[in-house]
């Protein structure tokens, strides 16, 4: 668990996990509606060496970015359950990064492999949580939490 105390932190914290990303890694954002997931994407993106401004995806559902690895930033909230209406086999066996927001409308089983990213508010700040699901998730977690 990290404690976040602020959107610079935040920001931040997802440059690290973009540095330690390697193609193929898939990312489910969890977390209220303003909890962060666009804020932390947006590190993450700097950790990519991707300068282009981040929005949020939610109208257009997806959005795709160049940088040291393609990052594929979705937005699954509009798509609700049905998550045969959008080809994720395209993002999620690509050579590219996967960051999914709402990733658990899909369910667990849209893919083997997988860190769930959960982004709790606190009074003041952000706790988040990296939740592997898989092998490589797990090496992943490793690398974010040990530097």
């Amino acid at each position: 668990m990290f404690d976040i105390c602020n959107e610079d932190e935040l920001i931040a914290f997802g440059y690290r996990i973009g540095q330690a990303l390697e193609a193929g890694h898939v990312l489910v954002l969890t977390g209220d509606l303003g909890a962060g997931k666009t804020t932390l994407t947006k590190g993450i993106a700097k950790g990519l060496g991707i300068d282009q401004m981040i929005k949020s995806p939610t109208y257009t559902i997806v959005r795709e970015y160049e940088g040291r690895l393609p990052l594929y930033h979705l937005d699954v909230y509009r798509i609700g359950n049905d998550p045969d209406s959008i080809d994720l086999d395209e993002f999620l066996y690509g050579n590219g990064v996967t960051v999914i927001e709402w990733g658990h409308l899909l369910g667990a089983d849209f893919t083997n492999d997988y860190m769930e990213v959960v982004i709790e508010t606190k009074d003041v700040g952000r706790r988040v949580s990296l939740v592997p699901k898989g092998k490589r998730s797990n090496q992943l977690k490793e690398v974010i939490s040990h530097g």
